[in-house]
Parts: structure tokens; C-alpha cells; sequence
């Protein structure tokens, strides 16, 4: 009966198709926060000379992160009675949905990618802004003046660095012509971007740090210092899902800088093409993210003030000045 269907519309046998696809990412996903957790606990131990995560799971503590979300399910779901309820639980689904929505136009490899959009760097640019819209609303709906300053203090950030993170890579498209993901891998068979384009490739892994509001651009979850910021009402499950879209957002900023910089699936040498594009894109993409771990374990972390002006002082003058080098070598060379 199922067989006849897919005959008669072979619609449905697409969408069962990238529905099972879809699963299985989201699976992987879901492997690689977890034990993406465990390798930053570990190279943090490793760096400050601790030893980190040791106990669940034997000597490396393998299973460390999957207690801890075991134990954040079984936490009592706590909503603050003069919340507004709807936008409270529906403010952690807008945060994480666009995190796994950005991954449908990474090339993973030059078979594997599930939309070859024409635009996939806009694509990526303009769902991923819509995270913001979550972050706000979960500081709002909590109706704690702490958590909406909070919200308001990471959506002036995210904003701010989202600015020279698009013009960073303006270099790159100039470069290509293209927007499109795997027509930007294939520009770079003779010399990959980040060659070409290094402080394109710096302002943009800085300002992909701050999007990410990680070290040393963690202001919006300082808890030392901050309480928490947007997300100080937030218990259990639905805390967890702000935390999972920083780190889905970490999987899929990742695989974008191995697009974009590091020529992707393509091997580091022509005569190493022996071995598949799949193995070439996950070792590039584990450097990338050891390089993310690393900030993390060595800065300290920045003001408030500090972090405005850099953004808006610094890093934007050196983007626009990176876009107007980039044009002037392409009309004298290319």
C-alpha cells in the first residue's frame, strides 16, 4: 500500500525522503552537543591543568553530559506566576528552531546537502537574525526586569557583531561572484579563501564568536557577574534549549567557516584526493572548532563597553576597508 502511494505521487516519497534525512541530522546534531560539552570541559581541564569530567562514564567521563541532561529533564518546570505564559514557552523554540534550520544549506560534501540554494549565504545570514527574536521575547515574557535587561543587552550585541560578521565575507563573494555555498567551495581548488582573504577570515571568526556569545564575548550569559541575563526564569527542559541552539549554532558556524575559508570538502593537496571529501571536511571542521574550545579555556572576558566599541570602532572600519582592498586587487588582477 505504501509502495502504491509513493507510485502515484512521488511528492510524498521526497518528503519521507528528507524527512528521515532531516531525523538523522538532527540526530547527529544532538551527538555533536553533546560530546562537544564533554571535549570543552576536557580541553578547558587539559589547558588550566585540571582534570575535568572523570567520574560518569569511565576515566574520561564519556557519559558526563548525558547525565546532565538526564538530570535537567527530570528538574521541575518552574513558569513565574506573572509571566506571560504563551510567549515564556514559545520564546526557547524561536531561539533554537532557525539553529537547525541555517544547516539545510551547508555542503557537508559535494553530494551531501540537503538545499543548494542559489543564496545559501543569505539564507544562512537572514534565519539565523530570526534568533534574536527568541532571545528578546524569553528576557521579556519572563517579566523580570533583570532577564529583559538582559535580553536587551544580548540582542544589542548579536546586532552589533551580525553587521562586520556579513561585511567579512562580502570579500569572499566578490571573489566567487556567487552566493551559492558549493560554487564558493569549488572557487577555491587553486587556494582556499583564507589565503586570500585572512582578515576577512579574522573579523569573521571574531565576530562569529560574539554571535555565538561565547568567551570572550559571553556577556549575555555572564552568571558570575550578571545572573544569567534572558534567560534567569528559565528551569529545566526550557533552559536546555537555549543552551542547545548556542551549540547547534556552534555546529553550523563551524561547518560555515570550513565553507567559506577553508575550501570545505576539498583536500589539502590535489594528490590527497584519494581520500574521501567527507574525512577532509570533518578534520577541518574539528581544527575550526578546537580553535572556538581554545578562546574559551585563554580570554578573559570582555566589558560591556568594550565589547560595543570594538564592534562599531574597530572591526567595522577593518571590514570596510577589507571589501574596498578586495575590489581594488579584483579590478587590477582578475
Amino acid at each position: 500500500m505504501v509502495q502504491d502511494l509513493l507510485q502515484s505521487n512521488p511528492g510524498w516519497g521526497q518528503f519521507i525522503f528528507f524527512f528521515i534525512t532531516g531525523l538523522v541530522l538532527l540526530l547527529v546534531v544532538l551527538g555533536f552537543v553533546t560530546f562537544s560539552i564533554l571535549a570543552e570541559r576536557k580541553v578547558m581541564g587539559f589547558m588550566q591543568n585540571r582534570i575535568g569530567p572523570n567520574q560518569v562514564g569511565g576515566r574520561w567521563g564519556l557519559l558526563q553530559t548525558v547525565a546532565d541532561v538526564l538530570k535537567l529533564l527530570l528538574k521541575e518546570d518552574i513558569i513565574p506566576k506573572v509571566a506571560d505564559k504563551p510567549l515564556f514557552i514559545l520564546a526557547p523554540v524561536i531561539a533554537f528552531a532557525p539553529s537547525f534550520m541555517v544547516l539545510a544549506v551547508i555542503p557537508f560534501t559535494d553530494k551531501f546537502q540537503f538545499a543548494d540554494l542559489n543564496v545559501g549565504l543569505l539564507y544562512y545570514v537572514a534565519i539565523s537574525g530570526l534568533t534574536v527574536f527568541g532571545i528578546l521575547l524569553g528576557g521579556w515574557a519572563s517579566n523580570n526586569k533583570y532577564s529583559l535587561l538582559g535580553g536587551a543587552r544580548a540582542t544589542a550585541q548579536m546586532i552589533s557583531y551580525e553587521i562586520p560578521l556579513v561585511m567579512s565575507v562580502l570579500g569572499v563573494i566578490l571573489l566567487t561572484g556567487s552566493l551559492n555555498l558549493n560554487d564558493i567551495v569549488h572557487a577555491q581548488e587553486k587556494a582556499w579563501f583564507i589565503l586570500l582573504q585572512p582578515i576577512g577570515f579574522i573579523i569573521f571568526l571574531i565576530a562569529s564568536t560574539a554571535e555565538l556569545s561565547r568567551t570572550p564575548f559571553d556577556l549575555p550569559e555572564s552568571e558570575s557577574e550578571l545572573v544569567a541575563g534572558y534567560h534567569t526564569e528559565y528551569t529545566g527542559f526550557r533552559w536546555a534549549f537555549f543552551m542547545l541552539a548556542e551549540y547547534v549554532y556552534l555546529f553550523a558556524m563551524t561547518g560555515l567557516i570550513t565553507v567559506l575559508f577553508f575550501g570545505g570538502w576539498l583536500p589539502l593537496f590535489g594528490f590527497l584526493g584519494f581520500i574521501p571529501g567527507s574525512v577532509w571536511f570533518a578534520l577541518k571542521f574539528c581544527v575550526v572548532l578546537f580553535i572556538y574550545l581554545w578562546f574559551r579555556s585563554t580570554f578573559p572576558r570582555m566589558r560591556a563597553d568594550k565589547l560595543m566599541e570594538f564592534a562599531w570602532k574597530i572591526l567595522m572600519p577593518i571590514a570596510i576597508a577589507n571589501i574596498m582592498l578586495t575590489a581594488l586587487i579584483k579590478s587590477l588582477f582578475f
